[in-house]
């Protein structure tokens, strides 16, 4: 019986997420003969950590600063009681506002941005506060990425 990780993956599944992240671009017919398994058996894998959630998405992953978006920034709101779903729709109309998370502690909301320039940022900033729900801000910019996003780790 195969190996269960932590993260609800058997070995082969573990082995073929490592392959997928070494290269994206692979196809099922090249992943089946790396791994050493039937063409078939990797498709059924595939779609089965598709639809489990897994495998969130086979888009490409793109780079804001090979877009032009050279400055990245984190900024936490606070926003005014019972008014997070208004506040969520306002920052999901602003394309450099790439992620947003609920949070704990001082602030409501924690917002990644990014822009292409400290001049432009400071526009990004403002539009982000000129709704009238969002009560403060604070921001820092990011001066470096040492560890990008990752999740392979868990795996």
């Amino acid at each position: 019986m195969a190996d269960v990780h932590p993260a609800g993956v058997d070995d082969l599944d573990a082995r073929l997420l490592r392959a997928l992240d070494a290269a994206p671009k692979v196809g099922v017919l090249e992943l089946s003969r790396r791994l050493g398994v039937a063409r078939g058996t990797v498709q059924a894998r595939l779609d089965r950590l598709a639809e489990r959630g897994v495998i969130a998405t086979f888009a490409p992953t793109l780079d804001p600063t090979a877009l032009g978006y050279t400055v990245t920034a984190f900024a936490t709101l606070e926003i005014s009681q019972g008014k997070g779903r208004a506040v969520l729709e306002h920052l999901r109309a602003i394309p450099q506002v790439l992620e947003v998370h609920t949070i704990t502690g001082p602030g409501d909301m924690l917002c990644r941005v990014v822009a292409r320039s400290n001049d432009d940022l400071q526009q990004v900033l403002d539009r982000v506060t000129e709704f009238p729900e969002i009560v403060r801000t604070s921001t820092v910019i990011a001066l470096s990425n040492p560890v990008s996003h990752r999740v392979l780790p868990l795996v």
